[in-house]
């Protein structure tokens, strides 16, 4: 498996990928910090080397190796390595650059796009894509707001729109807010994320960009009506999947489906999937099947990466 793995690179660059065809991953990557103290978010102190997780360089270094396996294990499972990452948890840039730049994936072409946010905890959304199949037309990171028009404490809503000849694609990455907090406050909170990724989509739209791709984590399931706000604009790819009982995160033992693809009439899609990627589950002791590896279990450091499976989508035009 890692033989293949490290020989993938060389191999996917060579593929025939259809000009009219994108791949699109996205995954929560679950706190992932480098391990330098150098800002005064809630959760940098906990994640440094003096920090109360002692995390450290080996430990960022092999978390940044896992992540990469697991990207190539997921373009060897699904025919060619992917178009757009959309990724959330993330801290800041370096991150993403030594990710490129130290692990196997520094022979690929992937370049990044990453927007500092209000978050309390330090933690971002941020997009990679292959500089072969996309061109950057535009990017920029689209803040939430409070009832009063202030700006929310929260991850911001990342668009990037690739360009391939004359035609564009948007792609806005999300992670809204959490149920933390009080169950009513949540909700609306994650109602004016909704309503702001929905007018996002239309001024897209209005704009001339048909072609649109809303991925995220957000932090709830299909079954919750919120998310009819974005109908018919865009259709939700999780739903099949939520009514099979699938899911993308495992909570006391039942699977949840918080991760999800919203496209556009103009995107054509079999459906997304959620990747279960073998080396990154672990069993699920306390109840029966695996589960996502986390990097750590409560206070104690196993290795993983996340607590959510990525998910997958191949659009044609």
């Amino acid at each position: 498996m890692i033989l293949a793995m490290l020989l993938l690179p060389v191999s996917v660059r060579a593929e025939n990928v259809p000009a009219d065809t994108l791949r699109v991953l996205f995954w929560n990557l679950e706190n992932f910090f480098d391990s330098r103290n150098d800002s005064t978010s809630v959760s940098e102190g906990e994640f440094s080397a003096f920090g109360e997780r002692h995390w450290s360089r080996r430990k960022f270094e092999t978390k940044c190796r896992s992540i990469a396996k697991g990207i190539l294990w997921a373009a060897s499972q699904e025919g060619g390595l992917p178009d757009v990452i959309g990724l959330a948890e993330v801290e800041n840039y370096y991150v993403l650059w030594h990710l490129l730049r130290r692990t196997a994936l520094r022979k690929l072409d992937y370049s990044i796009v990453h927007f500092d946010s209000p978050d309390p905890r330090g933690i971002d959304v941020a997009l990679l894509f292959r500089t072969s199949r996309l061109q950057r037309a535009d990017a920029k990171p689209c803040r939430l707001y409070n009832p009063d028009s202030t700006v929310m404490a929260t991850r911001d809503i990342l668009l990037f729109v690739g360009r391939q000849g004359e035609e564009k694609t948007a792609f806005l990455v999300n992670h809204h807010p959490s149920k933390y907090g009080g169950a009513a406050l949540s909700e609306a909170r994650r109602e004016l994320a909704v309503r702001r990724l929905a007018f996002l989509a239309d001024s897209l739209r209005r704009s001339g960009t048909d072609r649109i791709v809303a991925m995220g984590d957000f932090n709830d399931t299909p079954a919750n009506p919120l998310y009819k706000l974005l109908e018919p604009g865009l259709r939700n790819l999780a739903e099949p999947l939520h009514r099979q009982g699938k899911g993308s995160i495992k909570y006391e033992g039942a699977w949840e489906l918080i991760d999800m693809f919203f496209v556009s009439e103009a995107c054509r899609t079999d459906g997304m999937k959620i990747l279960q990627i073998p080396f990154l589950q672990t069993p699920d002791k306390g109840h029966a099947g695996m589960k996502p590896l986390r990097t750590y279990s409560g206070p104690r450091y196993i290795g993983g990466v996340s607590d959510h499976c990525p998910i997958w989508l191949t659009l044609s035009f």
